[in-house]
């Protein structure tokens, strides 16, 4: 049976093909929640004039896109994830964005490729630690692999696509020798088989089964805000400072990009600058505690939270690049086994 969600997508799909493209019209495909993403976009048809026909896909994006061919009415794709957008455009189905603004906005090592997807949003993978029973206020990625941490260390499965993503830019980073010696590291220290998600790391260090984790900076922002035990969760752990050694801090992303063959390809532009600007930058992160892009916002709900976060500056197409290779790795030393 297909989902009501998948058949109101193809439904919606259908009469955008069926309906000439409209001058003030933006017909957006995503993976992000209708509730997160809504309020953007009503803000910005209220003050652009701009309607935006959104299709929220579950999953399938691409491959929407390319069944669709030379008439699909896709003009904008947002993802929640680098790989899946630099996926994109190994498919062939973006094109460059051709924006001062975006230029100005974003930083180099958070765009893609000849320009060929921007970051929206960042989400940092960061340490966290028993507020009781760990000191510490800062430490390196590496350092996760200390044996004084052995027994201690919690983490969901390591071909997850968070880890995927982080391992894949240690790999981009030290190079495949360092990279597997560093995972089997990992693996030595953990207290438990890989697994489950990133807020059940927090559950096991207030239970004690360990005192150190590796956690998405939004999850921590959720749990903030719980009225259920996951606030007992929050409150049993610490964030700390987390960089590569001479490096910055680990980032995921919400990007986006403008389909190759987009109908209405100057309001694609005019809604990713739009995304860019501060008041729907406010508007976006705070909605998932995710960081904004844009450096003129400072106050964000995330940064309140966490403090600021200063992504590495390794260029995000170089790890998706290196994913392949990197779950290649977990899987030769049994990392989830």
């Amino acid at each position: 049976m297909i989902a009501k969600t998948h058949l109101h997508a193809l439904a919606l799909g259908a009469s955008l093909l069926a309906t000439p493209a409209l001058a003030q019209s933006v017909n957006l495909y995503t993976t992000r929640e209708p509730a997160l993403l809504n309020p953007v976009l009503e803000a910005f048809t209220k003050d652009t004039g701009i309607k935006v026909n959104a299709v929220f896909l579950k999953d399938g994006l691409q491959e929407r896109i390319k069944a669709e061919g030379a008439n699909s009415p896709a003009d904008v794709m947002l993802v929640v994830d680098v790989g899946e957008i630099n996926a994109a455009v190994d498919a062939g189905i973006t094109q460059p964005i051709k924006s001062a603004v975006v230029d100005k906005t974003v930083p180099a090592q958070l765009r893609g490729p000849d320009n060929n997807w921007v970051t929206l949003t960042k989400r940092a993978r960061i340490v966290v630690v028993s507020k009781d029973r760990v000191q510490q206020d800062a430490i390196t990625y590496e350092d996760l692999a200390d044996p004084k941490w052995k027994g201690k260390f919690c983490i969901r499965a390591g071909q997850h696509p968070y880890n995927n993503a982080f391992f894949a830019a240690y790999l981009a980073r030290n190079g495949a020798e360092k990279t597997e010696a560093y995972l089997k590291a990992l693996k030595a220290n953990v207290a438990r088989k890989p697994g489950g998600g990133d807020r059940d790391v927090a559950r096991d260090i207030l239970s004690g089964q360990c005192d150190i984790a590796i956690i998405n900076t939004y999850y921590i922002g959720l749990m903030s805000k719980a009225t259920n035990e996951q606030k007992g969760w929050y409150d049993a752990i610490k964030p700390v400072k987390t960089t590569f050694a001479n490096g910055g801090t680990h980032v995921n992303v919400s990007a986006a990009a403008i389909a190759k063959n987009a109908p209405n390809r100057e309001n694609a532009v005019k809604l990713l600058e739009y995304m860019l600007a501060e008041k729907a930058q406010a508007l976006y992160a705070d909605g998932n505690f995710e960081f904004p892009v844009n450096p003129d916002v400072k106050e964000s709900a995330a940064v309140k939270l966490l403090g600021a976060v200063t992504p590495d500056t390794t260029p995000l197409g170089d790890v998706a690049k290196n994913r392949k290779a990197a779950a290649d790795l977990v899987d030769k030393v049994g990392f989830d086994n």
